[in-house]
């Protein structure tokens, strides 16, 4: 049985940001929230985001999460989520990701989306939502637990702003008239070995779907998704770890390539 505390989201929140804040991993929060209670996940979710806004994090848009078969056997989950995108999330390709930023990095290929207008239609589907979307670029997410050990639940990842880290995103910007998301390839290469493989079809059947289905959800959550919203839609293949050195590319038909290099900075001594 889950026991519950009596304020199991400040709980959890607390739990979370202070893991953040120490660059600590902490332990699972399903034992005050429970491990599938979405509700509950998303108010622990609110509370880190309104507490990142009111340190100075400008929200920029959305991660699917969960939306691909491979990535869910992986962490042992079976329904999609999403999390929050802030600014200094996203890295340019020309500048190597610190590891100092992150505690348990895994990378993945996505289709990324950028929004023309809002969408406020709780009836939106993959069809009625594509006008709605400026243009397609390929992307690199770096997901991340505050979590240790990867030891997480439907709500842990949820309340963990859907185990977001870090996403940098390509210099092709494709209008979706010349290229269709569920037909995309991705081949994801660490140090020139292929590491990752997948399809726009392992995102939900079809990266529009997912992003759909986020629109839906976002607006049923009281916050829409609005134009200019940068949308990961989700992974294509399997998510690889991160070590020190290592240099990702993705190529994505019809998106071109994305790329990222990581290596932890070093620390001057003084005397």
């Amino acid at each position: 049985m889950t026991l519950r505390t009596a304020d199991p989201v400040t709980s959890a929140y607390r739990r979370l940001r202070t893991a953040a804040q120490t660059r600590t991993p902490c332990p699972p929060v399903r034992d005050l929230i429970g491990p599938d209670d979405e509700a509950l996940a998303y108010a622990v979710q609110r509370r880190l985001t309104e507490a990142r806004t009111q340190d100075g994090g400008r929200p920029v848009g959305r991660k699917v999460g969960l939306t691909s078969p491979a990535v869910q056997r992986q962490l042992g989950v079976d329904r999609p989520d999403f999390g929050m995108l802030f600014e200094d999330m996203a890295c340019p390709q020309s500048q190597a990701i610190g590891l100092d930023r992150l505690l348990q990095p895994r990378i993945e290929a996505e289709v990324a989306f950028v929004l023309r207008e809002d969408v406020t239609d709780p009836q939106v589907t993959a069809v009625t939502v594509r006008p709605r979307v400026a243009y397609a670029v390929a992307a690199l997410e770096i997901v991340d637990s505050r979590i240790a050990g990867w030891d997480i639940s439907f709500a842990d990842t949820v309340a963990d702003n859907g185990s977001s880290g870090l996403f940098v995103l390509g210099a092709d910007r494709v209008p979706l008239d010349a290229v269709e998301p569920a037909a995309v390839q991705m081949t994801m290469s660490v140090d020139g070995v292929t590491a990752s493989t997948g399809s726009g079809e392992a995102c939900l059947g079809d990266p529009l779907r997912a992003l759909a289905w986020l629109a839906r959800t976002a607006l049923a959550h009281g916050d829409p998704l609005r134009a200019g919203d940068v949308v990961l839609s989700g992974a294509l293949g399997p998510m690889v770890a991160v070590t020190d050195g290592m240099h990702v590319r993705a190529h994505l038909t019809g998106l071109g390539g994305v790329e990222a290099t990581f290596t932890t900075p070093v620390t001057k001594g003084g005397s």
